[in-house]
């Protein structure tokens, strides 16, 4: 048996395995199959683990598509939780800040406050790279886009309304596999509401549609603070719920929630394990 847990962030989920049991095993194939809605766990991704006795935390996550990606930031608060969670069943002292190693670089997450099983976080993400405004052509159209790297790959199309399903599936996973991005992005579509208020829908990179984004929301607030007369400090609403974003000179902060839902253990086939 795997030992398996599953969070989520805005109905943004994730499952998480410790690392030190799938040695050996291709993590790329164990999370398709863990991830698959039907005849898995279902989940956007599985996040390989370890957590220190000290409360640190190290993470490597990998698409539901089987892809590796560099970071979520979601997922980072998910495992943020269970960090946390693991402590609260272990009767560990009590911690208020959770540090984690990621592909991304070391990511510190403060605890503002606990409803239940639901922890808020205020995340540390780092400052943006390579913030431009540029054209490109996709499924037929051309788009001015805001492109950007947070931890990973963003690319931002800020409009005056929200594409409708069939635009949002047809230029959803164009822009996310279009020859700019030789190793894919995520993709938002963004409406600036107000100069606070950021209204998105995500297309994520080796995953597609997603009901939140932890750096989309990230990314999406950066467009729109650059490029689309948006606040420093912006709400960003996507269709599972509403995250902070502030841009302040020493980086990019995101604050949400997380709750872990599920901690047991998952029975695989022997070909799962092959």
């Amino acid at each position: 048996m795997l030992s398996v847990s599953k969070a989520h962030a805005y109905g943004n989920d994730f499952l998480f395995v410790p690392a030190e049991q799938v040695e050996g095993l291709r993590r790329d194939q164990l999370s398709r199959r863990l991830c698959d809605r039907y005849s898995g766990v279902g989940g956007d991704g599985v996040i390989y683990y370890t957590i220190a006795p000290d409360g640190t935390a190290q993470m490597k996550l990998v698409n539901a598509d089987g892809s590796a990606s560099e970071l979520s930031g979601n997922g980072l608060r998910c495992l943020a939780a269970l960090v946390l969670y693991r402590r609260e069943q272990l009767r560990n002292p009590p911690i208020t800040e959770v540090r984690v190693d990621t592909d991304a670089g070391w990511k510190t997450l403060s605890l503002i406050s606990r409803q239940g099983g639901r922890y808020m976080f205020r995340a540390a993400m780092g400052l943006p790279e390579r913030v431009a405004e540029e054209r490109i052509t996709a499924a037929g159209e051309t788009l001015t886009v805001t492109t950007l790297a947070i931890g990973n790959p963003q690319c931002v199309a800020l409009m005056k309304e929200l594409p409708a399903l069939d635009r949002f599936h047809r230029l959803g996973p164009a822009l996310s596999t279009h020859q700019r991005f030789p190793e894919g992005t995520n993709v938002e579509f963004a409406v600036v509401e107000a100069p606070n208020r950021v209204r998105i829908l995500i297309w994520e990179r080796g995953v597609g549609p997603t009901h939140a984004s932890g750096t989309g929301a990230c990314a999406s607030a950066i467009a729109a603070i650059a490029h689309g007369g948006g606040d420093r400090d912006v709400e960003v609403i996507a269709p599972g719920g509403t995250q902070r974003v502030e841009w302040r000179d020493d980086g990019i902060y995101l604050t949400g929630w997380a709750e872990v839902v599920f901690d047991g253990h998952w029975v695989p086939s022997t070909a799962d394990l092959s």
